[in-house]
């Protein structure tokens, strides 16, 4: 993904009317403050529950949630938001409707092989014979290995073999480079023990213990979704407003066990993982694609459907909240509804900033940090196992004595996390499921 200037939505259109680039910057940009907040909070949820007030992390109960709550729904949000643009461009550029299906079966498999291993966490370090750190830092960086992208366009004075033009030189290197890091993760796999000396990955006979699917396994199946979704609707409003309905339903229908004697509910959360997580990511594409079929049209057509879109979710949030009540780990479908009108009002505020009216020193870096989010997120998780590893966890610990020292500690990470994986970017470095 390019990392050049974005041009104004503004530019080249009658007053009230906007026609979008090739890339949304308010997109780009809400992804980036997504990818900021959720470093942020990952890293203060270490801090002692006596420092931290409970509202600035995870609720914990039976209905409620603050709004580290709805970080991760964001997410899923965005990820549908992303799906027309992201398939559309593949049609546009001549594939098949086969060679897109296997990209999007491709990359949930991504997701999901990342996802699982991230979620056995560190193994123990005596049953497996050495540091259970090391093979978390070793797993992290065999991820960004097994799946960057080098990419010459963006970087200066590269080294190319003679006679030979960089793009093809760097090319055959990034194949190698993402042998090895897909050779390193499946090592890695069959090497985990955990503290009752269970693998992640057997070979005789063969299993893969999964545990559950991980942040990156939950957004791969909603992805799934959502993709599938929008391959078989296209840009019809209405029958991907009934499938975000439906998929609503699962929810419900799973709490009355109606898939309990059914296969595929042994391997995944029906009404949570299909159903209500791929309801908000569907919930993006529905309003993605309004964007997409209003270009050119008056600004106040766009703002009235997602203001719309917005209602509907609060009021359907409200309806079913004494039903369910509102709880992220159950997938409560009052929770996705209420995280649906948070991303939506969030993005609709975002746009004026970003595409309507733009107040560039604002928006372009968080737009920048949006454009490879995963590269951030690895390197947020692959730090805590570095700094594990090198022993300097209580060095890093110290640095939060009270509130605002923890806020100003998590806020300095996250700044320096997002700002490490723009200058990677810019050298070339890049992440691509």
């Amino acid at each position: 993904m390019s990392t050049s200037v974005l041009p104004s939505a503004t530019a080249g259109k009658k007053a009230g009317t906007v026609e979008f680039p090739a890339r949304i910057m308010s997109i780009d940009a809400l992804r980036g403050l997504v990818m900021f907040i959720m470093i942020f909070v990952n890293d203060i949820a270490g801090v002692p529950n006596s420092i931290v007030p409970a509202w600035m992390k995870h609720y914990h109960g039976k209905s409620g949630m603050t709004f580290v709550d709805m970080v991760f729904p964001a997410f899923l949000f965005l990820v549908g938001m992303s799906i027309p643009s992201a398939l559309g461009s593949r049609g546009k550029k001549g594939d098949s409707w086969w060679r897109t299906v296997l990209h999007v079966l491709a990359r949930t498999a991504s997701l999901l092989l990342i996802g699982v291993l991230m979620v056995n966490e560190t193994p123990d370090t005596k049953a497996m014979g050495w540091s259970g750190a090391l093979w978390c830092v070793l797993m992290y960086l065999s991820a960004l290995l097994a799946f960057c992208r080098l990419s010459p366009r963006s970087v200066r004075a590269v080294e190319t073999r003679p006679g030979e033009g960089g793009k093809p030189f760097w090319g055959r290197v990034t194949t190698v480079l993402r042998l090895l890091g897909m050779a390193g993760l499946v090592y890695l796999a069959l090497a985990f023990r955990n503290g009752q000396g269970q693998a992640i990955l057997s070979l005789s006979p063969f299993s893969i213990r999964t545990q559950w699917y991980g942040i990156l396994g939950l957004i791969g199946w909603a992805y799934l979704v959502g993709a599938t979704a929008f391959l078989i609707f296209r840009e019809n409003h209405t029958a991907l407003l009934g499938c975000m309905v439906l998929l609503f339903c699962l929810y419900p229908a799973d709490q009355t066990g109606a898939f309990q004697a059914f296969w595929l509910a042994h391997y995944v959360g029906i009404g949570t993982m299909l159903g209500s997580h791929a309801a908000i990511t569907v919930g993006g594409v529905l309003l993605a694609v309004h964007l997409r079929r209003t270009e050119g049209e008056p600004l106040r057509s766009r703002v009235r459907f997602v203001l719309l879109f917005i209602a509907g979710c609060i009021a359907g949030a409200l309806l079913l909240n004494g039903l369910y009540g509102i709880n992220k780990n159950h997938a409560t479908p009052s929770w996705c509804l209420w995280a649906c009108a948070f991303t939506g009002l969030l993005w609709l505020l975002l746009d004026f900033f970003s595409d309507v009216r733009p107040i560039s020193f604002a928006a372009r870096p968080l737009a920048i940090a949006g454009q490879n989010v995963l590269l951030a997120y690895l390197i947020s998780e692959l730090l805590p196992s570095l700094i594990g590893l090198v022993r300097l966890d209580n060095w890093y610990d110290a640095l939060a004595p009270n509130l605002g020292c923890a806020i100003a500690r998590s806020a300095g990470c996250a700044l320096v996390i997002l700002c490490a994986s723009v200058a990677l970017n810019r050298v070339g470095f890049r992440l691509k499921l």
